[in-house]
């Protein structure tokens, strides 16, 4: 018998079984329980052929199709135990075994005790079973989960994460909820507790949010600090800590007890990607009382999740201050825009249209959108806030519907489809959710701006009926809190596993998660992103997975590539100084030339972010934080001028030649991201026109540079023209046809 047949009986034999029970049994920590096979017989028959002087040609053996028994017990079986899992294969045996079997066929040598077992099984001297223990040696060494199965199954056990937080745990809080719509002023109540409180910290989801309340507070007498991922402020000269902190959610500090906190927009606990935040922040912190605010279908289940803690929430409800309605009428033309009107687009390219639209009309716009830095948000809402200033129109995404104080009147939904990312990466095209429109339709005729009631209506006459049915609908119950894989946890999962990988550590802890049904482990993509970006260089697990947490955009390819290097040269122990940074981002900068220049300088602000962010993490390494804050001061101010001027960076962009494959790069192209997808089970999901009719004629028409009339007339007088160079064409051919 050779080593090669004997490895393949090793698959065949009851040893297969054995080893997939045996995996299966670890993995799934339940008890093994084999009926053991014997293949006796089929193996003294191999060891007898050994004699033979020809070796048997197995190639002409043809395999016969068994066929199920149709009679027999039928599924009395299924019956007395239960039906068979058999979606599974043993993937976990079969890639032991073709690493087992390359093993042994490959290796130049072999351990003497198994060359020596190998042999007498050849010779018939041996069994086949004397091969399993190597086999099984040999599959923990390519599979070192399988030994220690169960501790990473208790690291990775989230099925009670009220108790991660010992300090508040030691004490008995009291939860408040301030429920209600946007402008009921839920938060101001809060914030009013927050700022009579001897201690309080306010936790929000926008750098923005913090910034307003730390202004508030400090001018309301109160001395508080600001802390986000990127900036800490002290009141202090001396910089000692204030008793009041305000602070994005991230940042909060779950040890530091205080008297108030307050958690905002608690609904966001749902989040794909932030929710653990939202979670962390409910669960862990160490204040007496909880102000939690959001909207009102977050309020039971934030009552079932304080019944894991033993602590009552308090409700209080709140009406909306100023009435909205829904208009009967869509706008259907920019033509019908008046003051105080804001276009909520769900895109870059629809802004920059729209804008270049506005602007031919005679009108001033100002322009929101999510990836502006906070300075120029501040600096377009204070422009179209101002009753002396001649701008009245605003043109924003969706980032206005939270962290800004607008004077609108009425809200102009430019489409109802929003692209999401689906589970695979995918964009989708799906309809706004209740939740979504609400919160947007809600920034119209707030208590506090000129205009006392709202409106709200759609630029398109088919989207309206849709909006009112959106609307008109309940918003969704919250059912789900997100968690997130601590450092901590990954540092143990790699004690276990020093061979693995950071974003395979995490892949690892993801599948093996238990956690309860209010939970779930929130999405980890970019997070592997980051991880697989810098898995070639060399840092150690706690100083990459803190890299891997840091809040960049991973569209853009300059942020990554700056990224990317700072990873390399932190782990060179090479200091990045404010000079290396300068020469990376080619400081200093002029203010753009077109849309193109716009988009790289907002990168360049989000890489100055990223630097900022790890020089909290990472002191030593980034020293220059004050320097580079003072760059990113004065880039804010370029960044404004050129948003200022962008009906004048579109024209430019538009009168160059640019090449269709680096339309995306200038931010005008309808996507820049992989093709839309339709989302699946959303209901009122539609075709956004402007999504697909791309022809020269309707962006003629759509920027108001033609009407429909006069593309009516070129039309008729290009078919007059065709026709009558056709007639032209077929008599200067018969006169051709003549001579000859």
């Amino acid at each position: 018998m050779s080593v090669n047949r004997c490895v393949y009986l090793l698959s065949r034999s009851h040893i297969r079984y054995r080893v997939c029970a045996s995996t299966a049994a670890v993995a799934n920590n339940t008890t093994l329980h084999p009926t053991r096979r014997t293949f006796e017989k089929l193996s003294s028959r191999h060891s007898s052929s050994n004699s033979s002087s020809r070796p048997l040609d197995t190639s002409l053996f043809v395999p016969l199709t068994l066929k199920s028994d149709a009679g027999g017990d039928g599924t009395v079986g299924e019956e007395l135990t239960q039906p068979l899992d058999k979606s599974k294969p043993p993937r976990l045996f079969h890639q032991a075994f073709v690493s087992f079997r390359r093993y042994v066929l490959e290796m130049n040598s072999l351990n003497a005790d198994f060359h020596i077992i190998l042999s007498d099984i050849c010779c018939g001297a041996g069994h086949i079973d004397d091969i399993f223990p190597y086999f099984m040696r040999h599959a923990k060494e390519i599979f070192p989960m399988l030994d220690c199965m169960d501790d990473l199954r208790k690291i990775s056990d989230l099925r009670v994460p009220a108790n991660w937080y010992p300090e508040a745990r030691a004490i008995q809080r009291k939860i408040v909820f301030h429920a209600g719509p946007t402008n009921s002023g839920k938060t101001y109540h809060a914030i009013q507790r927050f700022l009579a409180a001897k201690s309080g910290v306010y936790c929000g989801p926008l750098k923005l949010l913090a910034h307003e309340i730390y202004e508030k507070s400090n001018d309301a007498g109160v001395p508080c600090d600001l802390v986000t991922g990127e900036e800490r402020i002290s009141v202090d000269p001396e910089g000692r800590l204030s008793g009041h902190i305000a602070s994005t959610i991230e940042m909060c500090n779950v040890t530091t007890p205080y008297e108030v906190a307050v958690i905002d927009e608690i609904q966001m606990i749902k989040d794909p990607a932030r929710g653990w935040a939202w979670t962390r922040a409910l669960l862990g912190l160490c204040a007496e009382e909880i102000h939690v605010c959001g909207e009102a279908a977050a309020v039971d289940f934030v009552t079932e999740l304080m019944y894991t803690t033993g602590e009552e929430v308090e409700v209080h409800n709140y009406k909306r201050l100023t009435p909205f309605s829904v208009s009967d009428h869509a706008v259907e033309s920019l033509d019908n825009l008046k003051p105080g009107d804001c276009i909520v687009c769900f895109s870059k390219n629809d802004i920059y249209s729209i804008s270049r639209q506005i602007e031919v009309r005679g009108l001033e716009c100002a322009v929101i959108y999510g990836s502006l830095p906070p300075g120029t948000k501040l600096a377009q809402a204070k422009k179209f806030n101002d009753p002396d200033d001649p701008c009245k129109i605003l043109v924003a995404t969706d980032a206005i519907g939270m962290g800004l104080n607008l004077s609108i009147r009425r809200i102009i939904f430019n489409s109802l489809v929003k692209p999401n990312v689906n589970e695979k990466g995918e964009k989708e095209l799906d309809t706004i959710s209740t939740s979504q429109a609400l919160q947007i339709s809600g920034r119209a005729g707030r208590f506090s701006s000129v205009f006392k009631e709202g409106e709200v209506t759609t630029m398109q006459r088919d989207d309206l009926p849709v909006l009112k049915e959106i609307l008109g609908k309940p918003v969704d119950p919250i059912e789900t809190a997100g968690l997130h894989p601590t450092a901590e946890q990954i540092e143990m999962f790699a004690y276990h596993l020093p061979q693995a990988t950071l974003s395979n550590l995490v892949d690892i802890f993801v599948s093996l998660a238990q956690v309860d049904g209010v939970y779930f482990v929130c999405n980890i993509d970019d997070f592997k992103f980051l991880a697989d970006m810098i898995q070639h260089i060399p840092l150690n697990l706690r100083t990459r997975y803190v890299f891997c947490t840091a809040p960049i955009n991973k569209k853009q390819a300059f942020v990554c590539t700056s990224f990317l290097k700072f990873a390399r040269q932190f782990s060179r122990d090479e200091p990045l100084t404010f000079n290396w940074v300068c020469r990376h981002v080619n400081w200093p900068l002029v203010p753009p030339k077109n849309i193109k220049d716009l988009v790289h300088l907002e990168a360049v602000h989000d890489v100055l972010d990223l630097y900022l962010w790890l020089s909290y993490r990472f002191m030593d390494m980034f020293p220059d934080a004050n320097l580079i804050r003072d760059i990113q001061k004065e880039l804010d101010g370029i960044i404004q001028v050129g948003v200022c001027n962008i009906t004048r960076l579109i024209r430019a962009t538009e009168d160059q030649p640019t090449p269709a494959e680096n339309t995306a790069s200038t931010g005008l192209a309808v996507l820049d991201t992989p093709p839309l997808k339709r989302g699946r089970g959303t209901k009122n999901q539609r075709k956004d026109p402007r999504m697909t009719d791309s022809s020269l004629s309707s962006r003629l028409v759509r920027d108001g540079l033609l009407t429909k009339e006069l593309l009516q007339q070129l039309q008729r007088e290009w078919v007059r023209e065709q026709s009558q160079h056709g007639e032209d064409s077929n008599s200067a051919n018969k006169g051709k046809r003549k001579k000859k």
